[in-house]
């Protein structure tokens, strides 16, 4: 059986790490670098960072906080935000990132997708989906969470998969921020539909909800960032009560 993978988050803004709730209010949450140092330590597995206001302000995710998170690290980093074309992606890659995030660039140019893919292999290429609810289904926004899609989650994520897409990190931006735990039902809507991995995201805020969102959720990924930001869960003790619980980590 494959070990889940517990991953720490990075929004960042001006060269600095923050978090909000439902994709607002954003508070300091420290240096990229620190964090990123502290994590290595503590037994993550893959670090996430995503330049939260690149594609509204239409410039590139930051290379000198890539490369100075890159140096802390000696595990699997994926950057997003901003990455608009092949070159943007070269650029990300080039900076230390061994995985690429597309969100907004790939609901406008799916054949990104199937062209990175082919570049850096699927592996390396992520499909980030922000959705909420509507109705019976899971609609998707882009631009930061500004914009509907006018998408459902579960189908532009077979989509993305038959594109080329290697994982798909869901974010549910009803429970972001919130610590209300991941949404389960939309985790295991998509997860249930792809063959390709899913990583939850939004609303962790305790241990009990990882054994959750990995059981009833079938997640193979869990992504959490102000939980681990603010210290609340330390990584190692949360890989020990997950391991209580048959679930397999990498301890």
């Amino acid at each position: 059986m494959l070990t889940k993978r517990i991953i720490a988050c990075m929004d960042v803004r001006d060269g600095q790490v923050v978090k909000g709730v439902q994709f607002q209010q954003l508070r300091h949450a420290g240096d990229p670098a620190e964090l990123a140092r502290r994590y290595n330590v503590e037994g993550i597995d893959e670090v996430v960072v995503l330049d939260i206001t690149a594609t509204i302000e239409t410039r590139q995710a930051l290379a000198r906080t890539i490369s100075a998170v890159a140096h802390e690290i000696f595990l699997p980093l994926t950057v997003g935000g901003g990455i608009r074309s092949e070159d943007d992606a070269a650029a990300v890659v080039d900076a230390g990132a061994d995985k690429v995030s597309l969100n907004t660039a790939a609901l406008r140019n799916p054949e990104l997708i199937t062209t990175l893919a082919r570049r850096y292999g699927s592996q390396a290429v992520i499909v980030a989906i922000d959705a909420k609810r509507r109705d019976a289904g899971f609609a998707v926004y882009v631009r930061s969470g500004t914009s509907d899609a006018a998408r459902d989650a579960v189908e532009w994520a077979r989509e993305a998969e038959s594109r080329g897409a290697g994982e798909i990190l869901l974010t549910s931006m009803d429970r972001d921020g919130t610590r209300a735990g991941f949404d389960c039902e939309m985790t295991a809507a998509v997860s249930n539909a792809v063959n390709i991995p899913v990583i939850a995201s939004g609303g962790a805020g305790g241990r009990e909800h990882f054994a959750e969102v990995f059981t009833r959720g079938c997640a193979d990924a869990a992504l959490a960032a102000s939980i681990f930001h603010y210290d609340d869960t330390r990584v190692s003790e949360l890989k020990r009560y997950l391991d209580t619980q048959g679930i397999p980590v990498r301890l």
